[in-house]
């Protein structure tokens, strides 16, 4: 594990390179690849993405940056309620100050639930190209079932060993979740939306979701499809939930896998 500094705060990352990179051609097709960066969810780390980066990179054949945000993992821990505008800060400055430190140009960004958030507001501010998005159950708005979801995340986390299972993954657990949760949950929140930024996205994006997501509705990416400018591709994945790289991996993987072989040109 490695650390970084970028919107004055400490954050972990790693680096994942495909197994088949040694020879000196096979360096120089790699640095004409795009490079995968994985945005977790809300209550994701480096550590919480376990082996799925690692898998997504040999399918692909692309490299990759798995960081860890600022208030979860190892990077530096929340200090301070998050606000409403969180997500935008992540995406309009310190995904930038990331890129920059990794010399990154142009990558497919790859986000789970907060992340694919992140990652739209991103692509959508027409300040940095990206070459890809691959968003799997992303928010653009607030609904009910969101809402009464994380509510009682909060209750579990209160009466169950959810804080224990946390803190193998984060430093302070229990921060983590309070940042995430009281937001989510404040009545200011229930106004957040980001679809003013969708208009103004170009690039391909893979949409991935679950039918049994129960943080979330078809109509978020159903409104990420009718607005976009780019290419979309749509999966809905069945006997699946929130998190379609842990309940369905192997077709999340195949998805991935096929959509990058497009965004390269490889098709």
């Amino acid at each position: 594990m490695h650390y970084l500094h970028a919107g004055g705060h400490r954050l972990e990352y790693k680096r994942i390179r495909p197994h088949s990179q040694g020879s000196r051609s096979d360096d120089a097709s790699a640095a004409a690849r795009p490079v995968l960066v994985f945005l977790h969810e809300g209550l994701g780390s480096t550590a919480l993405w376990k082996s799925f980066p690692a898998a997504v990179v040999e399918a692909t054949g692309c490299s990759a940056l798995v960081y860890s945000r600022y208030g979860y993992g190892k990077s530096d821990p929340l200090t301070t309620a998050r606000t409403v505008d969180y997500m935008h800060r992540e995406a309009l400055e310190v995904l930038p100050a990331v890129l920059a430190a990794q010399s990154i140009e142009n990558p497919v960004l790859v986000g789970h639930s907060d992340g694919a958030s992140i990652a739209l507001i991103h692509a959508g501010a027409g300040r940095w190209p990206v070459r890809g998005l691959v968003l799997m159950a992303p928010h653009v708005f607030v609904e009910d079932i969101t809402v009464s979801s994380i509510a009682q995340a909060k209750v579990t986390f209160e009466t169950t060993d959810l804080a224990s299972k946390l803190g193998r993954y984060h430093d302070d657990a229990a921060s983590t979740f309070r940042g995430w949760n009281d937001i989510w949950l404040h009545p200011d929140f229930r106004a957040w939306n980001i679809e003013e930024y969708l208009p103004r996205i170009s690039a391909p994006v893979l949409l991935i979701q679950g039918e049994d997501d129960q943080y979330g509705t078809p109509a978020q990416i159903e409104a990420i499809a009718r607005q976009v400018r780019g290419r979309v591709e749509t999966v809905m994945l069945p006997r699946c939930g929130h998190s379609p790289h842990v309940d369905q991996r192997e077709l999340t993987v195949g998805a991935i896998g096929r959509f990058v072989k497009g965004v390269k040109g490889e098709e």
